[in-house]
């Protein structure tokens, strides 16, 4: 299933803004429940309840997403239309409602994603599939090369715009207009955390956090300490997916645009298991992929992901050139 770009969505940026903006997201009926986590906080997850026996996919959203984000309602769509089950998980914070542990989530929140998949998979009356969008393909992604064999139980799954280098996607998004992306994510990480220090206080340094004028600075103030990693340097080169692409066995999709503003073609990594196929349009933006004539519509990637986890494992982009070393 080849991308066909539209002539009036010229380049990377419109392809990002305006699918995400411009493009009306269909109507999806959500049940949503809470569930208490291993710690004492909790996270929400909103359901589509399909007929038994039909498939389920679970979807994690990327940074500050939810449920209400185009792709999740994109997918959603097809969900309902073909009588799936599906399941969004909220990370923490994403749902809302503030969460109630010092935590937030992240990039590598591999532990996160385990747990999650193994309740949800007791649902799963037909084949159990797992998906993950910006943020949250990179979590998944850390999750099946870590996991390996233990993450069997997905029969498949489909990464799409995943930050596969963090490192090299901060620094693209530290340049031009590209920074206009983080000031729209630090808008809503900002208010959060100041929140979160009226029950931690101290937690960590306000000022430097509200000081913060790109996600180097604020992931050194609070993501990198708050979930266990030396600094900013040390949690984008932990966390980033690129050094377990080799390790996963589960069919994996890894569908990344070249022209994707948040990491740039040449940053991807184009050797992988045999399981992983990489998948890299020449255009799409980051999580856009909208087709037809205007107002356009977001029907290409929820299909393309249901194509790959039904079955179609074999299209990609050629796996030749070798891995990045971890």
């Amino acid at each position: 299933m080849d991308y066909p770009a539209p002539l009036w969505l010229p380049n990377g940026h419109f392809q990002t803004i305006y699918p995400a903006k411009c493009i009306p997201k269909p109507v999806v009926p959500f049940r949503r429940e809470r569930w208490d986590t291993p710690d004492g906080d909790f996270i929400d997850v909103d359901f589509i309840d399909g007929a038994p026996g039909q498939p389920f996919v679970v979807l994690f959203h990327g940074l500050e997403g939810s449920s209400d984000s185009h792709y999740c309602r994109a997918l959603g769509k097809e969900l309902l239309d073909r009588g799936w089950s599906g399941a969004i998980p909220h990370f923490r914070g994403c749902s809302g409602e503030a969460n109630l542990a010092p935590r937030f989530y992240h990039s590598g929140d591999a532990a996160e994603v385990d747990w999650v998949l193994r309740r949800l998979h007791r649902r799963a009356t037909g084949k159990f599939y797992a998906c993950g969008v910006s943020l949250g393909g990179n979590a998944l992604l850390r999750w099946l090369g870590e996991s390996q064999h233990a993450a069997e139980f997905v029969e498949a799954a489909v990464a799409v715009s995943a930050p596969l280098d963090l490192a090299r996607g901060g620094e693209a998004l530290g340049r031009g207009f590209n920074r206009l992306y983080q000031r729209m994510f630090l808008q809503t990480l900002k208010p959060k955390c100041a929140a979160k220090l009226a029950y931690f206080p101290g937690l960590f340094d306000r000022d430097a956090m509200l000081a913060a004028r790109d996600l180097y600075t604020f992931d050194n103030v609070v993501t990198a300490p708050l979930h266990g990693y030396r600094d900013t340097d040390d949690y984008w080169n932990r966390a980033s997916a690129k050094h377990v692409l080799g390790d996963i066995t589960v069919p994996t999709l890894v569908l990344n645009a070249l022209n994707d503003p948040f990491l740039p073609g040449v940053h991807l990594p184009r050797r992988a298991s045999p399981h992983v196929v990489l998948d890299y349009p020449e255009e799409g933006g980051h999580v856009g992929f909208a087709t037809g004539r205007m107002p356009g519509t977001l029907q290409w990637l929820p299909r393309r992901m249901i194509h790959f986890l039904e079955g179609g494992h074999s299209i990609g982009a050629p796996q030749s050139a070798p891995l990045c070393e971890a």
